[in-house]
């Protein structure tokens, strides 16, 4: 028997995986470069368009019990990170091209998977559908048929990227907050007089024109920068451009600090963190070189908004995240209504194998709901209310632990989660029916 998945992003190349290494024959479709989007820059599988930070690795963290949970159900995107892996303190980043090769190669080692580069415009039983939220128009009116419902969007915002060689090191310096990973990160101050000038200029900076109904549907978690600032001329020192944490590596506290991430393993590429922007290029260039150690800084890719498309999951997608009135059909994904890169390859994995599990007429697994897997996949099936991308929280647990120090509920949060999780794997058989990893 072979599946379609399609999509080849992060949760179309897990679902793919999981199929694979099952035995089971994978047709991935993948419409680039046939037909492009307008923030997708290759044509490689799995391709993260917007920051190259995976989130946090710490496991009293929902993002790092998240990838552990993913560990533990044989990610590929995981093993895939840690090979393409760059220095980011606590966090997990890794050089885009690296992480793409790794994961083409190895899916492209089984001899049951086969790359098919166009678009899908119908959808049909034992489909897995990742498209992202970036999809055709062909694939948005199937899912619109199949579902019978109207499909929803909001709006994402990319930071730009600079090369090293360009950022003027007199009035920069190395270092992590709190001395988490080393020196991880190319830290730019800025003095008191010289912040609330770069905030003045970012209110007024010229913008791209959004229409009416684009202004009311930017997701608030990836807010622009220009619209940080605009909720109070400090916000900025309070949230991307907090100035703590540093110690030894200044003689005396800046007023505010935005920081560089490494974008590449050749050291040559830094992103600038928290700033996703709808600044025109123009007035980056001009804004962005207001911070005294980019005065010349040469940008290799402007930040950007653009649109994000999802359906209305609860009530039209089970659990094991197949559709309720086609169960053979699954989505996976952030098209799901989860919101970043980890969270879509988690569901991609959890279709991928419950469709195993389906073509071999065996029950789908079932995760605790506290567990960060179970808990989302919780939330994207049984949401009651006004349905929005959600990320890995601790808060989406069901079973609340009432510590009252906030780190320790953390690490019992987590402790709890792998140990449910493990006897989970163990009890369902969930891997027991793998034949084959490569």
């Amino acid at each position: 028997m072979k599946v379609r998945v399609i999509g080849g992003g992060l949760a179309g190349v897990e679902a793919a995986y999981q199929l694979l290494i099952r035995g089971i024959e994978v047709d991935m479709y993948e419409m680039r470069p046939v037909l492009n989007t307008p923030i997708h820059k290759t044509s490689n599988l799995a391709e993260l368009v917007c920051s190259n930070s995976l989130k946090s690795e710490d496991i009293s963290t929902a993002q790092g019990l998240l990838k552990k949970e993913m560990s533990m159900l044989n990610s590929l995107v995981i093993q895939a990170a840690f090979n393409a892996k760059v220095p980011a303190g606590n966090a997990l980043a890794v050089d885009r091209e690296e992480f793409s090769k790794f994961i083409e190669k190895k899916l492209k080692s089984f001899k049951n998977f086969n790359l098919i580069r166009e678009e899908v415009k119908e959808i049909k039983p034992l489909d897995i559908i990742a498209t992202g939220p970036l999809s055709s128009n062909a694939i948005c009116e199937a899912i619109i048929n199949l579902l019978d419902i109207k499909k929803l969007y909001f709006y994402d915002a990319v930071s730009p990227i600079i090369t090293k060689d360009s950022i003027d090191f007199s009035k920069a310096f190395y270092g992590s907050r709190y001395n988490k990973g080393g020196d991880d990160y190319i830290n730019c101050p800025l003095n008191k007089d010289e912040y609330y000038i770069f905030c003045n200029e970012l209110i007024s900076a010229k913008k791209v024109i959004l229409k009416d109904f684009e202004k009311k549907e930017i997701f608030s978690a990836c807010m622009p920068i220009e619209e940080m600032a605009r909720k109070g001329v400090d916000s900025l020192r309070f949230g991307p451009l907090r100035p703590v944490g540093f110690y030894e590596q200044v003689l005396e506290k800046p007023w505010a600090i935005v920081q560089l991430r490494k974008e590449d393993n050749y050291d040559e590429l830094y992103n600038l963190v928290g700033f996703q922007t709808n600044l025109t290029f123009k007035e980056q260039r001009r804004v962005f070189g207001l911070i005294p150690a980019l005065k010349n800084a040469v940008f290799v890719r402007y930040g950007v908004m653009h649109k994000n498309i999802y359906i209305n999951s609860p009530g039209n997608i089970n659990i094991n995240l197949s559709v309720k009135n086609n169960p053979s059909i699954f989505f996976a994904g952030q098209i799901l209504g989860v919101e970043g890169y980890m969270e879509s390859a988690l569901t991609g994995i959890i279709a991928g194998i419950n469709m195993a599990k389906h073509i071999n007429q065996l029950p789908s697994i079932d995760l605790s709901l506290d567990t960060i897997s179970g808990a989302l996949v919780n939330y994207v099936a049984n949401y009651k209310g006004d349905f929005q991308p959600m990320p890995a929280i601790f808060d989406l647990f069901i079973t609340k632990i009432k510590t009252k120090d906030k780190k320790a509920r953390k690490l019992e949060y987590s402790k709890r989660a792998i140990e449910l999780l493990s006897k989970q794997i163990f009890e369902q058989k969930i891997n027991d029916d793998i034949v084959l990893l490569k």
